[in-house]
């Protein structure tokens, strides 16, 4: 059933930084009712890569779909009482937007002291940002991750996913864990502030610090960490191979597989600082070690002499694999209206109460009104029909 399979959620936020937070929520069991404007609903049921937009599919996943009006009385109103059924509330919503709706923290604790209110934001909910608008890009810029992200000669780069999103629902699913731990010995609820540059910042390692002391300033640097050596992706005869042999032991034994161990005791590669001192020479060394070599030859020397490495993949190589495969990384899911759909597996793993997907994300808003409605509010159908006529859900 899942570790939180008796905390029920409402989920009033959009695009990615709070439908993740539930995500995380909902595949470690708790009942996540999502709330989305009546009509298109969520704007993710369009995002995605390729024809068919899918990745709705994934953070849609172990939730119920209602429909409400934010932005009418009635819709407020009915959204105040599914809240007051809760155990959380996730939103992520401009700051001043739940005040405005006569939803603020203070508001809702009246009705529900138990409440913990999961708030996302660009900014955070108060200082002199507060109301400005933000997304995850904005984020990954102002927590100092975009500055560092590329090649050293081009503008900053980005990742191939949005990071800064789901590094805010990652740390707001963990205080949301706190905060629940805390109302265990209390009976207190409270709110969870997430922001969004705050969430790349935990994660920015020395960067601050190191100016601190140093007045050093991190810069781009490519597919490497400065003096953090050898550690880079290395040129194959038909491909690509990641290796990490920064450490001195690891270095002698790749020395060793390259057939040349006397660089372990070189004095230019002999320990940690003179490795990063000469980090562009010796990855030379290994890419011409790796060049004559299949990935395949380098992968088995890699494992033979007990080095960190391994391929890398894409999504065709991450299906295929058997180590992904025995696991179960990857696991299909029976969706709604697009059949049977290959998907990462919920994370992390617990022993006795393993998370999962116990249900397909909702094809259609409100795809849950009558079920939810009913189950929660004792709404019955001609009450809940005259809410769909006046455009409420």
């Amino acid at each position: 059933m899942g570790a939180l399979d008796d905390i029920r959620v409402v989920e009033m936020g959009q695009l990615l930084a709070g439908p993740f937070c539930g995500q995380l929520l909902g595949d470690m069991g708790a009942d996540v009712i999502k709330i989305e404007p009546p009509g298109a609903g969520d704007p993710m049921r369009l995002w995605g890569q390729g024809d068919e937009k899918v990745q709705w599919e994934v953070i849609g996943r172990n939730k119920r779909s209602v429909t409400c009006n934010l932005r009418v009385p009635e819709g407020q109103e009915l959204a105040r009482k599914l809240i007051a059924k809760a155990d959380v509330l996730i939103e992520n919503f401009k700051p001043g937007t739940l005040e405005k709706w006569g939803l603020s923290p203070e508001e809702l604790h009246k009705e529900n002291p138990g409440l913990i209110i999961a708030r996302m934001s660009g900014y955070g909910q108060d200082g002199p940002y507060s109301g400005r608008a933000g997304f995850g890009g904005i984020g990954e810029a102002m927590g100092g991750w975009r500055y560092i992200v590329g090649d050293p000669d081009r503008p900053p780069a980005r990742m191939g996913v949005s990071i800064g999103d789901t590094l805010c629902a990652s740390y707001g699913c963990m205080g949301v864990l706190a905060a629940l731990h805390h109302r265990e010995k209390t009976g207190q609820g409270q709110v969870v502030d997430t922001a969004l540059y705050e969430a790349v910042l935990q994660v920015m390692e020395g960067l601050v610090p190191e100016y601190d002391r140093n007045g050093f300033i991190r810069e781009r640097s490519g597919s490497i960490l400065p003096g953090i050596a050898p550690s880079n992706v290395y040129k194959c005869k038909d491909g690509h191979f990641m290796i990490g042999a920064n450490k001195d032991e690891i270095f002698a034994r790749l020395a060793q597989a390259m057939g040349q161990p006397e660089l372990a005791d070189d004095p230019k590669y002999a320990t940690h600082i003179a490795r990063g001192k000469n980090q562009t020479e010796l990855d030379d060394l290994v890419n011409a070690w790796t060049g004559s070599l299949t990935v395949a030859e380098v992968e088995q020397a890699t494992i033979d002499y007990s080095i960190p490495a391994g391929k890398v993949y894409r999504a065709p190589e991450m299906i295929e694999d058997p180590h992904f495969q025995a696991r179960e990384a990857i696991i299909e899911v029976e969706t709604e209206t697009r059949g049977k759909l290959k998907m990462q597996n919920a994370f992390p793993r617990l022993s006795q109460t393993p998370s999962g997907v116990r249900r397909p994300a909702p094809s259609t808003p409100g795809q849950h009104n009558e079920e939810v409605l009913s189950e929660l509010l004792g709404y019955n159908a001609k009450m809940i029909k005259a809410m769909q006529e006046a455009g409420v859900i």
